[in-house]
């Protein structure tokens, strides 16, 4: 679909969705029995609707994300649990809704297993182990080793263990899940503590999940994660707990960036190009409070240029871009640390519209009203067809809920 047509329509920023490319993505994980999205990568209603239509079922880390969950139509009581609330807390809202919707919950602390066990003894609940060790593609995404506030710690698993008996609640699960990105070798040793873990849980474990972190490529020449190895590789930790145990054992995945990262497209305007010494600047009209990873993890975006014109033949120049923000780390190009980049790309004039890709995964989840900026617009594309899916934040939206005391 032409960018002029959806800027014409829509305005910039605005976050634009490609339905049949999140569909390719869940198609490529059907091997697993249970394909569970991490909706905090992308939470809108009608990503869930359409994740729920095809078979996904959910995965909610607050209160808020239970009842977008269940807006969308998924519902408690089915099994495997349709909704999952996984945490390293229960704050009072999210602890209310697990019990009043009887919501299956993946215990990331100790203290949630005494907090359930009071108001909701007997039921069943999963285990996330931090296994002592963790990989990320940043420091701040790594969710294992000793450093990291997630999961309950390997060596607590006995303990935990003896606190659910004593609430009379059933261990059925274990989660593991050490951050994002994928090598063979650090799955090899998350599957083999995974194993320990369950063989310690023991026969009450009918189901285990691998998380997620799953990468996709972002910069030219990154290759895409070989699924196969990935999931031979815990479908034989599960065989062997299958044979350990005499009963089957669900294999869960739990991705989130995988399956919508690559569907998504930040359009914005080109606002200002300006020379800076020896750097010259495309200015947009989105900024960091539209798309954080940059400023937040020195992430890479792939990006392009569309010509107001339609003039594809224009020649390629070295460019910094950033945004609007009065900030000064408000750069698109910019790597881990703060050190701002070059990017080369075609040259543009004002007007022009930069789409910055790969932008579906903690994207319109992680925006702000910083500089009193209102929420870009969110639009998903169905078989040729743009459909809005939430409409562009209004400056009364900003001041909602303020009020001046007398």
């Amino acid at each position: 679909m032409p960018i002029s047509h959806l800027v014409e329509r829509f305005g910039t920023p605005t976050y634009v969705y490609d339905e049949s490319k999140i569909l390719d993505c869940v198609g490529d994980l059907r091997r697993f029995d249970v394909i569970r999205y991490a909706q905090k990568a992308c939470s809108n209603i009608a990503i869930l609707d359409l994740m729920r239509r095809h078979g996904v079922l959910v995965d909610a880390v607050s209160a808020g994300e239970i009842h977008r969950a269940l807006t969308a139509g998924y519902t408690a009581g089915s099994q495997p649990p349709a909704i999952v609330y996984t945490a390293d807390i229960f704050d009072h809202d999210a602890i209310r809704l697990v019990v009043e919707y009887g919501l299956h919950v993946n215990v990331g602390s100790p203290d949630m297993i005494d907090q359930l066990g009071e108001v909701a003894p007997g039921t069943n609940i999963t285990l996330r182990i931090n296994p002592g060790f963790g990989h990320g593609h940043s420091q701040k995404t790594n969710t294992g080793g000793e450093h990291s506030k997630h999961g309950i710690w390997h060596t607590q698993l006995e303990e935990c263990l003896r606190r659910a008996d004593h609430h009379g609640l059933g261990v059925t699960g274990l989660h593991m899940h050490i951050g994002s990105g994928c090598d063979l070798e650090h799955l090899a040793q998350v599957c083999a503590a995974m194993e320990n873990a369950a063989m310690t849980a023991g026969r009450g474990v009918v189901s285990i999940s691998a998380g997620g972190g799953l990468p996709i490529p972002y910069r030219p020449g990154e290759t895409r994660v070989g699924l196969d190895g990935y999931f031979q590789l815990w479908d034989a930790t599960r065989q062997r707990l299958e044979n350990a145990f005499g009963h089957a054992v669900t294999l869960e995945i739990e991705p989130g960036r995988y399956l919508v990262a690559e569907s998504g497209y930040l359009l914005a305007e080109i606002r200002a190009v300006k020379q800076t010494g020896d750097n010259l600047f495309y200015l947009l009209d989105a900024g960091f409070n539209n798309l954080a990873r940059p400023i937040l993890y020195g992430a890479y975006h792939p990006m392009s240029v569309a010509p107001r014109d339609g003039d594809a033949r224009r020649r390629l120049q070295d460019v910094v871009v950033g945004g609007p923000l009065c900030e000064s780390g408000d750069i698109f190009t910019q790597e881990e640390g703060g050190y701002v980049v070059r990017r080369q790309l075609p040259a543009a004039t004002v007007g022009d519209w930069l789409v910055i890709e790969c932008a579906g995964a903690y994207g319109f989840v992680m925006s702000s009203n910083y500089n009193a900026k209102p929420l870009a617009a969110e639009v998903l594309v169905r078989q040729g067809a743009a459909n809005l899916i939430r409409a562009r934040q209004t400056y009364a939206d900003l001041m909602r809920g303020e009020c001046i005391p007398e």
